[in-house]
């Protein structure tokens, strides 16, 4: 295969700010991301944005089979030339975010793991679309921005610790497995990378997720004020609140980024108990 920077050049190519195009072309890296994922000859694995189908052709010197979502139309040439030659991938230049459980499952055909270098602005609602929806695969390893990987990983009662540390830990366990510095790109982002691999845990609480979800968000939506006045903006009665925390054996001044994902089940558990306003 031609140099991929050769081939963006003969073929022209441009860069869509609009899809967060940053391609990495490191062949140590690519293969360390396809290692720290866990795939083995048995994986059907799901790309979210081909690009210039580097990590594509890595994921699938090891995987059985690949299926890469691109939303870029213009890197159909590109990728007709970086992936020749390969008989186990299918691109589906498609936008994942409307492609739901019905049609991927007729597309993956069973078990399955996702690897992504995800632009930043869709992070969180990828992560949220495969980690909700009944279709789940049994891991995601994706590239995000270090910023975003150091709060998906990070423990209560941290500053990086918000809604989207414990709604995805509802879900799964997370690691980062590796720092990717932002030289390795191009175009060079202005931010450094990390892998983050979610293992996807079926039944890791027993909770409704959905009214354990609505409870962090609610803990969370203004951070600097207490759980309890939190609470009260979800609807809830003073005396309920205050009785549903000092049940939960918290401090009745506590803030929401204290509790971990227990706590919040178990305060969910009270409330519901109780009355709403």
């Amino acid at each position: 295969m031609s140099n991929v920077s050769t081939i963006l050049k003969d073929l022209n190519f441009r860069f869509n700010k609009q899809f967060g195009q940053n391609f990495i072309t490191d062949t140590n890296l690519l293969n360390a991301m396809v290692e720290d994922s866990g795939i083995t000859s048995e994986d059907v694995v799901v790309e979210i944005g081909a690009g210039a189908g580097t990590l594509t052709r890595a994921i699938a010197n090891v995987a059985k089979r690949v299926v890469a979502f691109e939303i870029d139309n213009n890197l159909r040439e590109v990728l007709d030339l970086t992936l020749q030659g390969l008989d186990n991938v299918e691109v589906v230049f498609k936008d994942i975010m409307k492609v739901d459980d019905a049609e991927l499952r007729e597309i993956v055909g069973g078990d399955y793991k996702v690897v992504a270098n995800l632009p930043y602005y869709i992070t969180t609602p990828i992560i949220m679309r495969f980690l909700e929806n009944e279709y789940q695969p049994n891991t995601l390893s994706i590239m995000v921005q270090k910023e975003v990987a150091e709060r998906l990983v990070a423990r209560p009662n941290t500053v990086d610790y918000g809604s989207i540390t414990a709604v995805v830990d509802l879900y799964a366990d997370t690691e980062i497995t590796r720092i990717v510095g932002r030289n390795m790109f191009f175009p060079v982002p202005k931010v450094d990378s990390a892998v983050v691999k979610l293992s996807i845990i079926k039944d890791k609480y027993d909770c409704d997720k959905i009214a354990v979800k609505k409870i962090i968000k609610g803990a969370f939506a203004m951070r600097r004020k207490t759980l309890s006045n939190n609470m009260l903006q979800l609807g809830y009665h003073r005396e309920l609140v205050e009785s549903s925390i000092l049940g939960a054996g918290l401090d009745i001044r506590v803030r929401g980024e204290v509790l971990g994902v227990p706590e919040f089940i178990k305060l969910n558990t009270l409330l519901k108990a109780g009355k709403v306003q």
